[in-house]
């Protein structure tokens, strides 16, 4: 399953409308040399993989460092979000599920791409794909196999579909090892993949 976005040489035809038009938009518009591919390619991977998962490391962190902020989200995952800040289109309605060592949660959207913007940013185009969107309600352990995340047989794993009404916010296990780190250094730990259920945090490089 890819990770990474569409190269620019996929035909139109194997994508949905409204990405169709964009597409051809974008085409005119370089032709023109108005727009920079390399540039709108570089914005959106900000918004993918850093400006918008840091606003959800920075939840997961202050959860592992605050037992009362933790006990809070998992109550009220809407108003401890909105505490810091993060609020807004697509992520009006946040629950968090947080992993333990019996369960793994991942989240799907079976329906479209419903995806927490305000804490994740930019769903990743994988997240989106109909095989995803299927395959991870029906073999959630295939699907995670292809994301080299092996769980063992006895981790129950729990599917979560988000809805235009609800999203979700998996909370992975705090990595051993991070007892002396700082928020900041706990938040660069917490992957975007990790927040979806499709990852782990990073381990800590040794002291």
């Amino acid at each position: 399953m890819p990770h990474d976005h569409d190269d620019h040489h996929h035909h139109d035809n194997e994508l949905d409308p409204m990405a169709a038009r964009v597409r051809a938009l974008e085409t005119i518009l370089t032709e023109k040399g108005l727009i920079d591919p390399a540039a709108i390619d570089a914005i959106v991977d900000t918004y993918e993989t850093k400006v918008g998962p840091r606003n959800g490391a920075r939840v997961v962190a202050k959860a592992w460092s605050n037992p009362d902020y933790a006990d809070w989200l998992k109550r009220d995952a809407t108003a401890a979000i909105a505490e810091l800040g993060y609020t807004g289109r697509q992520g009006e309605h946040m629950q968090a599920a947080f992993n333990t060592p019996d369960t793994h949660n991942l989240v799907v959207c079976t329906l479209c791409s419903c995806y927490p913007w305000s804490v994740l940013g930019l769903p990743p185009v994988w997240y989106k794909s109909p095989p995803y969107r299927s395959r991870a309600v029906i073999d959630p352990r295939g699907v995670l196999a292809e994301f080299d995340l092996i769980l063992p047989e006895t981790t129950k794993i729990r599917v979560w579909d988000s809805t235009a009404e609800l999203r979700y916010l998996v909370v992975p296990m705090r990595p051993e090892g991070t007892d002396g780190l700082s928020e900041e250094q706990l938040a660069d730990l917490v992957t975007r993949d990790s927040m979806i259920g499709t990852g782990l945090p990073l381990i800590p490089e040794p002291a």
